[in-house]
């Protein structure tokens, strides 16, 4: 590893001591983002499944235009989601045995964020969608924003909470 290296994942000050080449790190990193796309993947397929097969129900003739629409706009994210969380092994189909593995984590680490935001609204609006059926629009709404709240705290807040932890710990000096 490059002396005086900055930035995410083993470098700069919160260094974990590894002692490991640009491209044995490229592969450790590699490898950890495959094993994160395989859990969100698959509920995103999974789900994504299911919306498909939603439109030749017969009581799908029944939703009005609001509800139509939100199911447009579901299966669409859902789309979107199921194609950025692929997308990794797109670019490693495309770019392998190029010498570019670096670029490429750092380019599929980006579409997996993107496509767990994506993912985020396909069960936001999935949840809306079959929760507006269930108990009404107004609760509906409380329901899912809750949830989606609940999302940004375990999605966002606590790994950021858990690195300004961190930070703080690392900033103190030494004891002993």
């Amino acid at each position: 590893m490059a002396a005086g290296a900055t930035g995410p994942d083993d470098t700069g000050p919160h260094r974990s001591g590894r002692q490991e080449t640009p491209e044995e790190r490229a592969d450790r990193r590699w490898t950890d983002l495959l094993q994160e796309v395989r859990v969100a993947q698959t509920g995103s397929q999974v789900l994504f499944g299911f919306l498909l097969s939603v439109v030749f129900m017969p009581r799908f003739a029944q939703l009005d235009q609001f509800d139509r629409n939100l199911y447009v706009a579901t299966v669409v994210l859902g789309a979107l989601a199921t194609g950025s969380l692929t997308a990794p092994a797109a670019y490693h189909r495309l770019l392998s045995g190029r010498r570019l593995k670096p670029q490429l984590v750092d380019a599929a680490a980006r579409l997996v964020g993107v496509g767990l935001v994506l993912l985020a609204l396909t069960i936001g609006s999935a949840l809306l969608l079959l929760l507006r059926e269930a108990v009404g629009g107004a609760a509906a709404g409380w329901i899912t924003g809750a949830v989606m709240a609940y999302f940004a705290v375990c999605w966002l807040l606590l790994p950021m909470l858990h690195l300004r932890h961190r930070d703080g710990r690392d900033k103190r000096p030494p004891t002993g």
